[in-house]
């Protein structure tokens, strides 16, 4: 897992994996297993999965050449609203992203580290072992 500063100010954290890497065949596969590990979570919430790709594709949108799929899996961990301004870091997202011969899977880093490190780790579990 690589974190890297987009566009000067956004913590971006990435994983990509190679299709021989994993047994999940599609995004949708993806998305379905990462909605899964967020229902069995005890604070987090799926909220709904987003097709990125179909979305920029309907309104003639430019897309990274390579680029074959990509949703978003949104959900929330939160479990209390100690300032108003963590709704600006809520909800949290899954960018799951299919190429020719790999998926990148990236977040955006949350506001507690320990949550970072779930994150991670559903990332990495994405991978077979």
């Amino acid at each position: 897992m690589k974190k890297t500063i987009f566009l000067d100010k956004y913590p971006v954290y990435t994983l990509e994996i190679d299709k021989d890497e994993t047994t999940y065949k599609n995004v949708i596969e993806i998305a379905d297993y990462i909605q899964n590990l967020i229902e069995d979570h005890k604070i987090a919430t799926y909220i709904t999965t987003f097709d990125h790709y179909k979305h920029t594709v309907a309104i003639g949108g430019d897309i990274v050449n390579g680029l074959k799929a990509a949703v978003n899996v949104l959900f929330c961990f939160g479990n209390a609203i100690p300032t108003t301004k963590i709704l600006a870091a809520r909800p949290r997202s899954f960018g799951i992203c299919e190429l020719e011969n790999s998926f990148i899977i990236e977040f955006l880093e949350p506001p507690k580290e320990n949550l970072t490190e779930v994150m991670e780790d559903w990332a990495k579990s994405i991978k077979n072992k």
